[in-house]
């Protein structure tokens, strides 16, 4: 058996099926991932190609009203996130009301970003927006062209693809728990210590 540092395991060294990144998918932040910003995240991407990436970090709530960011609007109980560093006076929002909401951008599987803002008004009005239909974000995630590819292959970021449902359910707001739907052989990044030199 190795003593000492004679033994020598990369933790993070597990082989799996990498798939690309797409508009869709899910980030999850490698244990390995020490920017201070994006440690431990979950990010829903909502565009990727050429021109580079976008995407909101779905674990990071604020405790702050809606109302309290977007003038006249209803004060409903809406969890507010931070979407990342890019923009932080800019507000996004993903939803499932589709083409009720006019200008509205499909992302895929039922799931739509941003439209008009008085017509989200109206549906909260009317009481039809709550937080398995509706998600906002103050700011968002950017990576220029190639950006993200290249995180990617440095371990910065898995690659996975969830249900559509369950990100607007908010079942992967938590990165504990994303890590554990990647299966048996990921349990080893959930109990590594955020901070190991304090071990």
């Amino acid at each position: 058996m190795a003593k000492g540092n004679e033994l020598n395991i990369d933790l993070f060294d597990i082989k799996y099926s990498k798939i690309p990144p797409k508009g869709g998918r899910v980030l999850i932040a490698q244990p390995s991932l020490n920017d201070p910003f994006f440690k431990r995240t979950v990010i829903f991407l909502v565009e990727h190609d050429e021109n580079g990436s976008m995407g909101f970090i779905l674990n990071r709530k604020l405790n702050i009203n809606l109302s309290e960011i977007i003038i006249d609007f209803p004060d409903i109980d809406i969890e507010v996130s931070v979407g990342g560093p890019v923009s932080p006076d800019m507000v996004n929002f993903i939803h499932t009301f589709g083409d009720e909401i006019p200008n509205s951008f499909p992302l895929g599987n039922g799931i739509f970003m941003n439209g008009d803002i008085n017509t989200l008004k109206d549906l909260a009005i009317a009481g039809k927006v709550n937080n398995k239909n509706l998600k906002l974000f103050i700011g968002y995630s950017g990576w220029g062209p190639k950006q993200l590819e290249k995180e990617i292959n440095e371990d910065s970021w898995l690659v996975a693809k969830f249900p559509a449902r369950g990100i607007m359910k908010g079942v992967y707001d938590n990165w504990y728990f994303a890590v554990q739907q990647l299966g048996e052989k990921f349990k080893v990044w959930s109990i590594y210590p955020e901070n190991p030199t304090l071990n």
